[in-house]
């Protein structure tokens, strides 16, 4: 044997060495704790779920086979965020899914020792979860769904398919929505500016002040309404969205499961696709890298959906426009 020949046949073995490793640390039961900012029967986050654990499964993750995982739902109440993650952080797990900016908060609350990964933190900088995005430097990382400049897209999309809109309300949850709703509100403002529409800041925090914002804005004419995305408004779409309906008033969601769900508008990251991503970086947490090593991903596909039932209800006609740049268009 030559010593090239020995040194190709050195290599080829190191190489394999992390292999059989991998294999090896894969067959011990791992814990993967997972918090959830919506409600344990929206199927819309079951779905979410369903195709991480395919992520996790094509990565040689199984349930019940190498990797136990405890799933907790915070709602969109803050008490039981809270609790939820103090029960999680509780047993110990290798690594917790958090789904969402306020379940990464409460989880942070509780430890800055066991590895979270984020899925559609919104601003996890000026959240405090990450000291950078190319540099997480702590125990959090994960990736990001929405960027701040969304806001303004948001607008401009609603002013196209309701042209006679003068006001808009931007809704939100101060307790759940990103930086207590500020994180959008500089690009919305601005494109507020630029289409000479009045920006109404508008926060709620049960049903019945979304009810009272409703009644307010469907008393006059050319009102239309911008949903940002946080737990509290997913919760409650379905009263948002039958709202907006009586009062007759358009709105624009982040979010694509409020358009199925008859809203009018929506456009935003994909978040299915940001789900089979996660299952990569928890995979390699669970393989012994650490989330400060990991540079915090931005979301890399978006789409629209356009209800054209509820538009006609609403007395509007879809643009070809939007038509034509739809993703998901709901007859």
């Amino acid at each position: 044997m030559t010593r090239r020949q020995f040194i190709a046949m050195l290599g080829s073995g190191a190489a394999a060495w992390p292999v059989v490793a991998r294999a090896q640390q894969s067959d011990r039961m791992r814990r993967i704790g997972a918090l959830m900012g919506g409600d344990e029967n929206d199927a819309q986050l079951n779905a979410r779920l369903s195709e991480f654990m395919k992520g996790l499964a094509e990565l040689g993750w199984r349930d019940g086979r190498n990797l136990q995982i405890d799933v907790r739902w915070g709602g969109a109440d803050a008490d039981r965020m809270r609790m939820s993650a103090k029960e999680l952080v509780a047993l110990q797990p290798d690594v917790i899914l958090a789904q969402g900016t306020a379940p990464t908060a409460a989880l942070q609350r509780e430890t800055r020792t066991i590895p979270i990964v984020f899925a559609g933190a919104a601003d996890p900088v000026g959240d405090g979860f990450v000291a950078s995005l190319a540099r997480p430097d702590g125990n959090i990382t994960g990736f990001i769904n929405i960027e701040p400049e969304m806001g303004g897209k948001w607008l401009q999309l609603l002013t196209e398919i309701a042209l006679r809109i003068k006001r808009v309300a931007i809704m939100f949850n101060p307790d759940t929505a990103p930086g207590g709703g500020s994180y959008y509100l500089l690009s919305i403002e601005a494109a507020a500016r630029s289409l000479k529409v009045e920006p109404i800041v508008t926060p709620v925090h049960s049903d019945a002040e979304i009810t009272t914002a409703m009644v307010s804005l469907g008393r006059e004419p050319g009102a239309g309404i911008v949903v940002m995305t946080d737990p509290f408004m997913v919760v409650h779409r379905r009263p948002i969205i039958s709202l907006a309906a009586r009062y007759n008033v358009p709105a624009v969601y982040a979010n694509i499961i409020f358009a199925r769900d008859g809203g009018l508008l929506s456009y935003g990251s994909d978040r299915v696709e940001s789900f089979r991503r996660l299952a990569s970086y928890v995979s390699r947490v669970l393989r012994g890298e650490k989330p400060a090593d990991l540079p915090v991903q931005l979301p890399t596909k978006f789409e629209m959906a356009v209800n054209v039932r509820t538009a006609k209800a609403l007395g509007l006609t879809v643009p070809q426009s939007i038509l034509l740049r739809a993703d998901e268009v709901i007859e």
